[in-house]
């Protein structure tokens, strides 16, 4: 798949010093988590949002891309977590939350060659823990929304189903008295 990128960060990627960062918002529990990949504990203000650096911690997995109709996913994880704060991480993480992933370049006074392009925004699907001994790495993958295209439907033409999409609307409500009904056609 040809993927559009903006003029300029097309052409940074052919200088001989390539400044890559990548931004990474999350929706939680407790809020929305946005990250760049400068350094920890320094800010950055992109489309009127603050970054929150956090270096090398911030890691992604390897992006897929086909030509094919495919469902793939990415990995962000996040290293060095105190291990008293895994339960938070797990506790915050909710199915099906959206994230996404962008992709920048910076000029060598540290800013923006133009706006990041995004190359992944995806649904939470699950976290991930590694322990070590006083920190560990928290991975929550994400899935392509395509994935929802594979799940399994499961809805009757029933009156039940019926008010959840349409709550007091009575087009099933005699559904189930008609399912065993014998009906005589073409006799007296």
């Amino acid at each position: 798949m040809s993927r559009d990128m903006q003029a300029a960060n097309l052409a940074e990627i052919g200088d001989q010093m390539v400044r890559i960062v990548g931004f990474f918002e999350g929706e939680f529990a407790g809020g929305t988590v946005r990250l760049w990949t400068g350094d920890i504990g320094t800010n950055f203000v992109w489309d009127g949002k603050e970054w929150a650096g956090a270096g090398t911690l911030l890691g992604f997995s390897n992006i897929e891309e086909t030509n094919d109709v495919v469902a793939s996913g990415i990995s962000v994880s996040l290293s060095g977590v105190p291990v008293d704060m895994v339960a938070i991480a797990i506790a915050e993480s909710e199915q099906n939350a959206p994230g996404t992933l962008w992709i920048g370049f910076m000029s060598e006074d540290w800013e923006l060659v133009a706006d990041p392009d995004l190359i992944f925004s995806g649904l939470l699907d699950v976290p991930t823990i590694e322990d070590g001994a006083d920190t560990c790495m928290v991975t929550i993958s994400y899935e392509s929304q395509l994935i929802d295209l594979q799940r399994e439907r499961e809805w009757r033409y029933t009156n039940e189903s019926q008010q959840v999409l349409y709550p007091g609307d009575k087009g099933f409500e005699y559904v189930t008295s008609i399912q065993n009904k014998t009906v005589n056609w073409g006799k007296d």
